[in-house]
């Protein structure tokens, strides 16, 4: 049986990235806009991947075999 596990542990590595993202970001006229745009892309992977993941790991509509076919 798969676990939850990943789903966490990347869950702290994207947040170490945002962290490093927010405090790493260079002074400027354009920190806000920069900040928002790495903060952004951070978090619409990592629900990219938890959706995809968790939607593989317990699907909808489970795959039945069929009995007595062979291709």
């Amino acid at each position: 049986m798969a676990s939850s596990f990943p789903v966490f542990a990347f869950f702290i590595i994207s947040a170490g990235l945002m962290a490093l993202a927010w405090f790493g970001t260079p002074k400027g006229p354009h920190q806000v806009l920069l900040r928002s745009s790495f903060l952004l892309t951070i978090v619409c992977c990592y629900l990219m991947w938890a959706i995809t993941y968790l939607a593989q790991l317990h699907p909808l509509i489970v795959p039945k075999r069929a009995v007595g076919v062979e291709h």
